[in-house]
Protein backbone atom coordinates (compact mmCIF):
# COMPACT_ATOMS: atom_id res chain seq x y z
CA UNK A 1 0.00 0.00 0.00
CA UNK A 2 1.28 3.26 -1.46
CA UNK A 3 2.08 5.97 2.31
CA UNK A 4 -0.17 9.14 1.40
CA UNK A 5 1.56 12.01 2.61
CA UNK A 6 -0.25 15.38 3.59
CA UNK A 7 0.96 18.12 2.01
CA UNK A 8 1.22 21.33 5.08
CA UNK A 9 -0.21 24.60 4.65
CA UNK A 10 2.19 27.12 3.63
CA UNK A 11 1.02 30.51 4.28
CA UNK A 12 1.82 33.33 1.66
CA UNK A 13 3.06 35.45 4.32
CA UNK A 14 5.98 32.54 5.31
CA UNK A 15 7.22 33.09 1.75
CA UNK A 16 7.51 36.22 1.68
CA UNK A 17 9.17 36.64 4.66
CA UNK A 18 11.25 33.68 3.33
CA UNK A 19 12.36 35.06 0.17
CA UNK A 20 13.35 38.94 -0.65
CA UNK A 21 12.24 41.31 -3.26
CA UNK A 22 15.72 41.08 -5.15
CA UNK A 23 15.39 37.09 -5.17
CA UNK A 24 11.39 37.38 -6.59
CA UNK A 25 12.71 40.21 -9.25
CA UNK A 26 15.06 37.35 -10.58
CA UNK A 27 13.02 35.35 -11.05
CA UNK A 28 9.68 37.65 -12.17
CA UNK A 29 6.69 36.50 -13.81
CA UNK A 30 8.29 37.46 -17.30
CA UNK A 31 11.00 34.49 -16.59
CA UNK A 32 8.83 32.06 -15.79
CA UNK A 33 6.46 32.94 -18.96
CA UNK A 34 9.36 31.81 -20.68
CA UNK A 35 10.37 29.02 -18.78
CA UNK A 36 6.67 27.32 -19.39
CA UNK A 37 7.21 28.62 -23.02
CA UNK A 38 9.94 26.62 -22.82
CA UNK A 39 8.84 23.41 -21.19
CA UNK A 40 5.59 23.82 -23.91
CA UNK A 41 8.40 23.63 -26.77
CA UNK A 42 10.92 21.22 -25.53
CA UNK A 43 9.34 18.55 -23.23
CA UNK A 44 5.93 17.88 -25.22
CA UNK A 45 5.07 16.64 -28.63
CA UNK A 46 1.88 15.55 -30.95
CA UNK A 47 1.06 12.65 -31.68
CA UNK A 48 -1.02 10.46 -33.51
CA UNK A 49 -2.05 6.99 -32.91
CA UNK A 50 -4.25 4.35 -34.81
CA UNK A 51 -6.48 2.52 -32.93
CA UNK A 52 -8.66 -0.45 -33.19
CA UNK A 53 -11.61 0.11 -34.90
CA UNK A 54 -13.83 0.02 -31.96
CA UNK A 55 -12.51 3.01 -30.62
CA UNK A 56 -14.00 5.16 -33.86
CA UNK A 57 -16.08 8.36 -33.05
CA UNK A 58 -15.33 7.43 -29.38
CA UNK A 59 -14.17 9.77 -26.26
CA UNK A 60 -10.48 8.65 -25.25
CA UNK A 61 -8.94 9.07 -21.88
CA UNK A 62 -5.41 9.78 -22.44
CA UNK A 63 -3.09 8.64 -19.34
CA UNK A 64 0.12 9.31 -18.64
CA UNK A 65 1.75 6.49 -16.95
CA UNK A 66 5.53 7.62 -17.28
CA UNK A 67 8.20 10.32 -18.24
CA UNK A 68 11.00 10.00 -20.98
CA UNK A 69 12.59 12.49 -19.00
CA UNK A 70 14.66 11.04 -16.32
CA UNK A 71 13.44 12.15 -12.55
CA UNK A 72 16.37 10.36 -10.36
CA UNK A 73 18.12 9.92 -7.46
CA UNK A 74 21.00 8.01 -5.78
CA UNK A 75 19.87 4.94 -3.84
CA UNK A 76 23.03 4.90 -1.06
CA UNK A 77 20.64 4.20 1.67
CA UNK A 78 19.25 1.13 0.39
CA UNK A 79 18.01 -1.24 3.24
CA UNK A 80 20.29 1.20 5.65
CA UNK A 81 17.73 3.48 7.42
CA UNK A 82 17.73 1.84 11.06
CA UNK A 83 14.03 0.45 10.60
CA UNK A 84 11.60 -1.95 7.90
CA UNK A 85 8.92 1.14 8.06
CA UNK A 86 12.21 3.73 7.22
CA UNK A 87 13.35 1.39 4.60
CA UNK A 88 10.19 0.65 3.06
CA UNK A 89 9.10 4.38 2.31
CA UNK A 90 12.65 5.18 1.01
CA UNK A 91 11.90 1.95 -1.59
CA UNK A 92 8.73 3.22 -2.27
CA UNK A 93 10.15 6.57 -3.90
CA UNK A 94 11.64 4.52 -6.64
CA UNK A 95 9.06 4.19 -9.56
CA UNK A 96 7.04 6.91 -7.75
CA UNK A 97 8.39 10.08 -7.52
CA UNK A 98 11.69 8.73 -9.37
CA UNK A 99 12.09 7.31 -12.44
CA UNK A 100 15.51 6.44 -12.07
CA UNK A 101 18.21 5.60 -9.58
CA UNK A 102 21.98 5.87 -9.36
CA UNK A 103 23.88 3.02 -7.99
CA UNK A 104 26.83 3.48 -6.20
CA UNK A 105 29.80 1.57 -7.53
CA UNK A 106 32.86 3.33 -5.82
CA UNK A 107 35.75 1.00 -5.42
CA UNK A 108 36.87 1.75 -2.54
CA UNK A 109 33.76 0.26 -0.52
CA UNK A 110 33.00 -2.00 -3.53
CA UNK A 111 36.22 -4.00 -3.56
CA UNK A 112 36.88 -3.57 0.64
CA UNK A 113 39.17 -6.32 0.73
CA UNK A 114 41.02 -6.90 -2.49
CA UNK A 115 40.12 -9.39 -5.13
CA UNK A 116 36.48 -9.65 -3.24
CA UNK A 117 34.22 -7.20 -4.92
CA UNK A 118 31.11 -6.70 -2.37
CA UNK A 119 28.03 -7.44 -5.62
CA UNK A 120 26.65 -10.12 -3.75
CA UNK A 121 24.83 -9.42 -0.23
CA UNK A 122 25.97 -10.49 2.86
CA UNK A 123 24.75 -9.88 6.28
CA UNK A 124 26.34 -6.29 6.82
CA UNK A 125 24.25 -5.70 3.57
CA UNK A 126 21.11 -6.73 5.56
CA UNK A 127 18.36 -4.36 6.92
CA UNK A 128 18.86 -6.44 10.17
CA UNK A 129 22.17 -5.49 10.49
CA UNK A 130 21.42 -2.01 10.28
CA UNK A 131 18.56 -1.48 12.23
CA UNK A 132 20.76 -2.53 14.99
CA UNK A 133 23.91 -0.70 14.03
CA UNK A 134 23.77 2.04 16.77
CA UNK A 135 26.35 4.76 14.33
CA UNK A 136 25.77 3.55 11.15
CA UNK A 137 27.68 6.01 9.99
CA UNK A 138 31.22 4.81 11.24
CA UNK A 139 30.57 1.61 9.16
CA UNK A 140 33.14 1.54 6.10
CA UNK A 141 30.20 0.83 3.62
CA UNK A 142 27.74 3.23 4.91
CA UNK A 143 25.94 4.75 1.73
CA UNK A 144 27.75 1.62 -0.14
CA UNK A 145 25.27 -1.14 -0.43
CA UNK A 146 26.29 -4.63 -2.07
CA UNK A 147 25.23 -3.84 -5.57
CA UNK A 148 23.17 -7.23 -6.55
CA UNK A 149 20.47 -6.55 -4.98
CA UNK A 150 20.33 -2.73 -5.95
CA UNK A 151 20.11 -3.53 -9.32
CA UNK A 152 17.51 -6.81 -9.13
CA UNK A 153 15.21 -4.24 -6.89
CA UNK A 154 15.36 -1.42 -9.21
CA UNK A 155 14.47 -4.06 -12.60
CA UNK A 156 11.82 -4.84 -10.22
CA UNK A 157 10.00 -1.82 -10.51
CA UNK A 158 10.72 -1.29 -13.99
CA UNK A 159 13.19 1.57 -13.40
CA UNK A 160 15.99 3.23 -15.11
CA UNK A 161 19.55 2.11 -13.69
CA UNK A 162 22.74 4.48 -13.92
CA UNK A 163 25.90 3.42 -12.48
CA UNK A 164 27.83 5.61 -10.84
CA UNK A 165 31.11 5.38 -11.24
CA UNK A 166 34.09 3.22 -12.89
CA UNK A 167 36.94 5.54 -13.11
CA UNK A 168 37.62 8.62 -10.51
CA UNK A 169 40.97 9.75 -8.98
CA UNK A 170 39.97 10.86 -5.48
CA UNK A 171 41.68 8.81 -2.80
CA UNK A 172 39.59 9.76 -0.42
CA UNK A 173 36.50 8.23 -2.18
CA UNK A 174 37.33 5.92 -5.20
CA UNK A 175 40.74 4.51 -4.41
CA UNK A 176 40.62 1.45 -2.49
CA UNK A 177 43.10 1.45 1.18
CA UNK A 178 44.77 -1.53 -0.28
CA UNK A 179 45.61 -0.40 -3.44
CA UNK A 180 47.25 2.59 -2.04
CA UNK A 181 49.14 1.07 0.31
CA UNK A 182 50.95 -0.23 -2.59
CA UNK A 183 53.11 2.56 -2.91
CA UNK A 184 56.76 2.66 -2.07
CA UNK A 185 57.06 3.53 1.70
CA UNK A 186 59.25 5.93 1.27
CA UNK A 187 56.43 8.03 -0.56
CA UNK A 188 54.27 7.72 2.50
CA UNK A 189 56.77 8.21 5.53
CA UNK A 190 55.13 11.58 5.99
CA UNK A 191 51.41 10.47 5.36
CA UNK A 192 48.94 10.08 7.72
CA UNK A 193 47.21 6.55 7.01
CA UNK A 194 45.39 6.32 10.69
CA UNK A 195 41.25 6.35 10.31
CA UNK A 196 39.43 8.99 11.72
CA UNK A 197 37.25 7.44 14.24
CA UNK A 198 34.73 10.20 14.01
CA UNK A 199 33.81 10.31 9.95
CA UNK A 200 35.27 7.03 8.62
CA UNK A 201 37.31 8.89 6.19
CA UNK A 202 41.05 9.14 5.87
CA UNK A 203 42.60 11.55 7.96
CA UNK A 204 44.74 12.94 4.61
CA UNK A 205 44.44 12.44 1.33
CA UNK A 206 48.21 10.51 0.95
CA UNK A 207 48.51 10.49 -2.80
CA UNK A 208 47.77 14.18 -3.65
CA UNK A 209 50.06 15.73 -6.42
CA UNK A 210 51.90 17.37 -3.62
CA UNK A 211 53.58 14.48 -2.63
CA UNK A 212 55.38 14.45 -5.96
CA UNK A 213 55.84 17.92 -6.79
CA UNK A 214 58.99 17.83 -7.80
CA UNK A 215 58.78 14.82 -10.34
CA UNK A 216 57.35 15.05 -14.01
CA UNK A 217 54.86 12.76 -14.84
CA UNK A 218 57.79 10.01 -16.09
CA UNK A 219 59.91 10.50 -13.35
CA UNK A 220 57.05 9.11 -11.49
CA UNK A 221 56.17 6.28 -13.84
CA UNK A 222 59.83 5.25 -13.29
CA UNK A 223 59.90 6.02 -9.66
CA UNK A 224 56.88 3.84 -9.54
CA UNK A 225 57.38 1.11 -12.16
CA UNK A 226 55.15 -1.56 -10.14
CA UNK A 227 52.21 0.67 -9.25
CA UNK A 228 52.43 2.02 -12.67
CA UNK A 229 51.39 -1.31 -13.78
CA UNK A 230 49.17 -2.50 -11.17
CA UNK A 231 46.67 0.91 -11.49
CA UNK A 232 46.51 0.33 -14.90
CA UNK A 233 46.10 -3.29 -14.84
CA UNK A 234 43.53 -2.95 -11.91
CA UNK A 235 41.29 0.01 -13.26
CA UNK A 236 41.07 -2.17 -16.79
CA UNK A 237 40.47 -5.64 -14.38
CA UNK A 238 37.40 -3.66 -12.59
CA UNK A 239 35.56 -2.15 -15.83
CA UNK A 240 35.77 -5.47 -17.69
CA UNK A 241 34.17 -7.13 -14.69
CA UNK A 242 31.57 -5.07 -13.76
CA UNK A 243 30.82 -4.68 -17.15
CA UNK A 244 30.25 -8.46 -17.78
CA UNK A 245 27.92 -9.06 -14.43
CA UNK A 246 25.82 -5.53 -15.18
CA UNK A 247 26.51 -4.91 -18.62
CA UNK A 248 22.96 -6.34 -19.91
CA UNK A 249 21.16 -4.76 -17.06
CA UNK A 250 22.20 -0.81 -16.37
CA UNK A 251 21.08 1.68 -18.60
CA UNK A 252 23.80 3.95 -17.76
CA UNK A 253 27.00 4.68 -16.70
CA UNK A 254 29.12 7.32 -15.55
CA UNK A 255 32.26 6.18 -16.66
CA UNK A 256 34.78 9.17 -15.47
CA UNK A 257 34.22 11.59 -12.69
CA UNK A 258 35.50 15.04 -12.31
CA UNK A 259 38.57 14.65 -14.52
CA UNK A 260 38.26 18.25 -16.34
CA UNK A 261 40.78 19.34 -13.89
CA UNK A 262 43.16 17.14 -14.95
CA UNK A 263 42.65 17.90 -18.46
CA UNK A 264 42.92 21.47 -17.85
CA UNK A 265 46.11 21.42 -16.36
CA UNK A 266 47.36 19.29 -19.03
CA UNK A 267 47.96 15.93 -17.00
CA UNK A 268 46.49 13.88 -19.40
CA UNK A 269 48.95 13.00 -21.84
CA UNK A 270 48.19 10.37 -25.19
CA UNK A 271 50.72 7.42 -24.66
CA UNK A 272 51.60 7.94 -21.25
CA UNK A 273 51.54 5.27 -18.88
CA UNK A 274 50.93 7.29 -15.68
CA UNK A 275 49.26 10.46 -14.88
CA UNK A 276 50.29 13.17 -12.73
CA UNK A 277 46.69 13.85 -11.88
CA UNK A 278 46.01 16.87 -9.29
CA UNK A 279 44.62 13.23 -6.70
CA UNK A 280 47.74 11.43 -7.51
CA UNK A 281 49.17 8.99 -9.45
CA UNK A 282 46.18 7.84 -12.10
CA UNK A 283 46.85 5.15 -15.34
CA UNK A 284 48.23 7.40 -18.15
CA UNK A 285 45.37 9.78 -20.15
CA UNK A 286 43.19 7.56 -17.39
CA UNK A 287 39.82 9.37 -19.31
CA UNK A 288 40.73 8.61 -22.73
CA UNK A 289 41.58 4.82 -21.62
CA UNK A 290 38.46 4.46 -19.45
CA UNK A 291 36.12 5.34 -22.61
CA UNK A 292 37.66 3.04 -24.56
CA UNK A 293 37.96 0.23 -22.53
CA UNK A 294 34.12 0.73 -21.44
CA UNK A 295 33.53 0.84 -24.67
CA UNK A 296 34.87 -2.29 -25.80
CA UNK A 297 33.02 -4.29 -22.88
CA UNK A 298 30.27 -2.88 -22.33
CA UNK A 299 26.67 -3.33 -25.11
CA UNK A 300 25.86 -0.83 -27.87
CA UNK A 301 22.68 0.32 -26.09
CA UNK A 302 24.32 1.27 -22.49
CA UNK A 303 24.87 5.31 -22.32
CA UNK A 304 27.79 6.16 -21.86
CA UNK A 305 28.33 9.22 -19.75
CA UNK A 306 30.87 11.78 -18.63
CA UNK A 307 30.32 13.50 -15.33
CA UNK A 308 31.84 16.59 -13.89
CA UNK A 309 31.37 19.98 -11.91
CA UNK A 310 33.95 21.85 -13.25
CA UNK A 311 30.70 23.70 -16.02
CA UNK A 312 33.75 25.18 -17.65
CA UNK A 313 35.60 25.68 -20.91
CA UNK A 314 37.86 22.97 -19.93
CA UNK A 315 35.16 20.84 -19.51
CA UNK A 316 33.88 21.55 -23.27
CA UNK A 317 37.34 21.13 -24.51
CA UNK A 318 38.14 17.93 -22.51
CA UNK A 319 34.57 16.55 -24.06
CA UNK A 320 35.29 17.68 -27.74
CA UNK A 321 38.73 16.17 -27.43
CA UNK A 322 37.62 12.70 -26.47
CA UNK A 323 35.02 12.83 -28.94
CA UNK A 324 37.09 13.66 -31.73
CA UNK A 325 39.47 11.07 -30.86
CA UNK A 326 36.91 8.35 -30.69
CA UNK A 327 35.63 7.67 -27.79
CA UNK A 328 32.12 6.98 -27.75
CA UNK A 329 30.33 9.87 -25.28
CA UNK A 330 26.53 9.99 -24.55
CA UNK A 331 25.71 12.21 -21.94
CA UNK A 332 27.44 14.91 -20.27
CA UNK A 333 26.59 15.02 -16.46
CA UNK A 334 26.78 18.32 -15.01
CA UNK A 335 26.76 18.69 -10.88
CA UNK A 336 25.48 21.36 -8.76
CA UNK A 337 25.78 20.95 -4.80
CA UNK A 338 24.79 24.06 -2.81
CA UNK A 339 26.37 22.22 0.05
CA UNK A 340 27.26 25.65 2.16
CA UNK A 341 23.63 26.56 4.17
CA UNK A 342 24.73 30.19 3.42
CA UNK A 343 24.82 30.09 0.08
CA UNK A 344 21.02 29.09 -0.15
CA UNK A 345 20.48 31.96 2.12
CA UNK A 346 22.15 34.33 0.07
CA UNK A 347 20.08 33.18 -2.92
CA UNK A 348 16.96 33.43 -0.94
CA UNK A 349 18.19 36.91 -0.14
CA UNK A 350 19.13 37.66 -3.45
CA UNK A 351 23.02 37.70 -3.05
CA UNK A 352 24.28 34.98 -4.82
CA UNK A 353 23.84 35.02 -8.81
CA UNK A 354 24.98 31.88 -8.32
CA UNK A 355 21.93 30.50 -9.67
CA UNK A 356 20.27 33.10 -11.42
CA UNK A 357 18.21 31.99 -14.39
CA UNK A 358 20.88 33.35 -16.47
CA UNK A 359 23.22 31.97 -14.68
CA UNK A 360 22.40 29.21 -14.86
CA UNK A 361 21.65 29.14 -18.98
CA UNK A 362 24.44 30.41 -19.50
CA UNK A 363 26.46 27.62 -17.93
CA UNK A 364 24.23 25.19 -20.07
CA UNK A 365 24.85 26.84 -23.06
CA UNK A 366 28.46 26.77 -22.40
CA UNK A 367 28.38 22.87 -21.93
CA UNK A 368 25.51 22.39 -24.19
CA UNK A 369 28.41 23.69 -27.24
CA UNK A 370 29.13 19.64 -27.13
CA UNK A 371 26.54 18.93 -28.48
CA UNK A 372 25.32 16.44 -26.22
CA UNK A 373 22.26 15.56 -23.64
CA UNK A 374 23.58 17.02 -20.37
CA UNK A 375 22.57 15.12 -17.16
CA UNK A 376 21.82 17.04 -13.70
CA UNK A 377 23.88 14.21 -12.22
CA UNK A 378 24.04 15.10 -8.62
CA UNK A 379 22.04 18.03 -7.09
CA UNK A 380 22.13 19.09 -3.51
CA UNK A 381 19.95 22.16 -2.67
CA UNK A 382 20.41 22.99 1.30
CA UNK A 383 17.49 23.76 3.80
CA UNK A 384 19.35 26.67 5.74
CA UNK A 385 18.92 26.22 9.20
CA UNK A 386 16.96 23.25 8.99
CA UNK A 387 13.68 25.38 10.48
CA UNK A 388 10.45 25.81 9.01
CA UNK A 389 12.01 28.98 6.82
CA UNK A 390 14.95 26.83 5.92
CA UNK A 391 12.57 24.11 4.42
CA UNK A 392 11.08 27.09 2.53
CA UNK A 393 13.89 28.11 0.92
CA UNK A 394 14.94 24.79 -0.21
CA UNK A 395 11.32 23.71 -1.49
CA UNK A 396 11.31 27.66 -3.68
CA UNK A 397 14.70 27.40 -4.65
CA UNK A 398 14.22 23.95 -5.80
CA UNK A 399 10.95 24.22 -7.37
CA UNK A 400 12.37 27.27 -9.89
CA UNK A 401 15.71 25.59 -10.38
CA UNK A 402 13.69 22.26 -11.46
CA UNK A 403 11.34 24.19 -13.69
CA UNK A 404 14.31 26.03 -15.31
CA UNK A 405 16.44 23.10 -15.69
CA UNK A 406 13.19 20.92 -16.74
CA UNK A 407 12.82 24.10 -19.91
CA UNK A 408 16.06 23.40 -21.59
CA UNK A 409 16.29 22.14 -24.74
CA UNK A 410 19.47 19.41 -24.05
CA UNK A 411 18.71 18.72 -20.42
CA UNK A 412 17.20 15.07 -20.39
CA UNK A 413 17.92 14.12 -16.81
CA UNK A 414 17.89 15.46 -13.51
CA UNK A 415 19.19 13.39 -10.36
CA UNK A 416 18.28 14.66 -6.60
CA UNK A 417 21.42 13.53 -4.63
CA UNK A 418 20.99 12.71 -0.75
CA UNK A 419 17.50 12.17 -0.37
CA UNK A 420 17.14 11.81 3.53
CA UNK A 421 18.42 14.24 6.31
CA UNK A 422 21.24 13.15 7.56
CA UNK A 423 22.88 10.31 4.99
CA UNK A 424 25.27 12.33 3.20
CA UNK A 425 28.89 11.81 3.08
CA UNK A 426 30.52 13.23 5.56
CA UNK A 427 31.30 17.40 4.93
CA UNK A 428 27.82 17.30 3.24
CA UNK A 429 25.28 19.24 4.95
CA UNK A 430 22.50 16.94 7.00
CA UNK A 431 19.57 19.16 6.57
CA UNK A 432 19.89 18.86 2.13
CA UNK A 433 17.36 15.28 1.76
CA UNK A 434 14.01 15.55 0.68
CA UNK A 435 12.75 13.67 3.88
CA UNK A 436 13.94 14.08 7.31
CA UNK A 437 16.13 11.37 9.00
CA UNK A 438 12.84 9.50 10.38
CA UNK A 439 11.57 9.70 6.45
CA UNK A 440 8.63 12.00 6.98
CA UNK A 441 8.46 14.61 3.86
CA UNK A 442 9.50 17.53 3.61
CA UNK A 443 8.14 20.67 1.99
CA UNK A 444 10.91 20.01 -1.27
CA UNK A 445 9.07 16.71 -1.80
CA UNK A 446 6.08 18.08 -2.22
CA UNK A 447 7.41 20.55 -4.30
CA UNK A 448 9.18 17.93 -6.40
CA UNK A 449 5.90 16.01 -6.29
CA UNK A 450 3.85 18.76 -7.71
CA UNK A 451 5.97 19.14 -10.77
CA UNK A 452 6.55 15.39 -11.63
CA UNK A 453 3.70 13.99 -11.00
CA UNK A 454 1.14 16.56 -11.21
CA UNK A 455 2.05 19.58 -13.38
CA UNK A 456 4.40 17.88 -15.83
CA UNK A 457 1.70 14.60 -16.31
CA UNK A 458 -0.44 14.77 -19.00
CA UNK A 459 -4.38 13.45 -18.39
CA UNK A 460 -7.03 14.65 -20.91
CA UNK A 461 -9.51 13.30 -22.91
CA UNK A 462 -9.73 13.32 -26.54
CA UNK A 463 -12.40 11.98 -29.26
CA UNK A 464 -10.91 9.58 -31.83
CA UNK A 465 -12.28 10.31 -35.40
CA UNK A 466 -14.55 7.65 -37.61
CA UNK A 467 -11.06 5.94 -38.78
CA UNK A 468 -9.98 5.16 -35.27
CA UNK A 469 -7.68 7.74 -35.08
CA UNK A 470 -6.99 9.40 -32.00
CA UNK A 471 -4.37 12.93 -31.87
CA UNK A 472 -3.27 14.79 -28.57
CA UNK A 473 0.08 16.96 -27.65
CA UNK A 474 1.45 15.61 -23.97
CA UNK A 475 4.70 15.37 -22.13
CA UNK A 476 7.06 12.87 -23.98
CA UNK A 477 6.48 9.54 -22.12
CA UNK A 478 4.50 6.30 -21.98
CA UNK A 479 0.60 6.73 -22.29
CA UNK A 480 -2.80 4.57 -21.45
CA UNK A 481 -5.66 5.63 -23.54
CA UNK A 482 -8.77 4.28 -22.87
CA UNK A 483 -12.27 4.14 -23.92
CA UNK A 484 -15.70 2.63 -23.83
CA UNK A 485 -16.53 0.30 -26.94
CA UNK A 486 -19.97 -0.43 -28.25
CA UNK A 487 -20.54 -3.27 -25.96
CA UNK A 488 -20.68 -1.23 -22.68
CA UNK A 489 -16.96 -2.83 -22.19
CA UNK A 490 -13.47 -0.85 -21.45
CA UNK A 491 -11.21 -1.11 -23.76
CA UNK A 492 -7.03 0.59 -23.68
CA UNK A 493 -3.97 0.47 -25.97
CA UNK A 494 -0.85 1.67 -24.73
CA UNK A 495 1.51 4.05 -26.82
CA UNK A 496 4.57 5.85 -26.39
CA UNK A 497 4.74 9.61 -26.75
CA UNK A 498 7.95 10.69 -28.12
Amino acid sequence: MMTEYRKPEVSQSEIDAAFSDAYRALWNDDVQRKIDADIERNRKADGEFQLPASAAGREIKVEQLSHDFVFGAHIFNFNQLGSDERNRRYKELYGTLFNSATIAFYWKQLELEEGHPRFRAEYRDSADFWNNCPEPNRQPHWRRPATDPVVEFCRSKGIRLHGHTLVWGNNRWQIPDWLISRIPFDYLKNADLERNSRDNTLISDVMTAAAFRDMSAGEMEKALPEYTTLINTLTAKRIVEIAMRYGDKIDSWDVVNESAGDFGKGNMVPGSKLCKSWYGPMPGDYTYRGFKIAEGVFPPEAKLNINDYNLNEDYLNQVRDLRRRGCKIDIMGAQMHLFDPQICRDIADGKSLRQSPEEVRRTMELIGRAGLPIHLSEITITAPGGDRRGEIIQAGIARNLYRLWFSLAPMMGITWWNVVDGCGAPGEPAVSGLFTRDMEPKLSYFALDGLINREWRTGLVCRADKSAVAGFRGFRGRYRLSWTAADGGTESFNCHLS
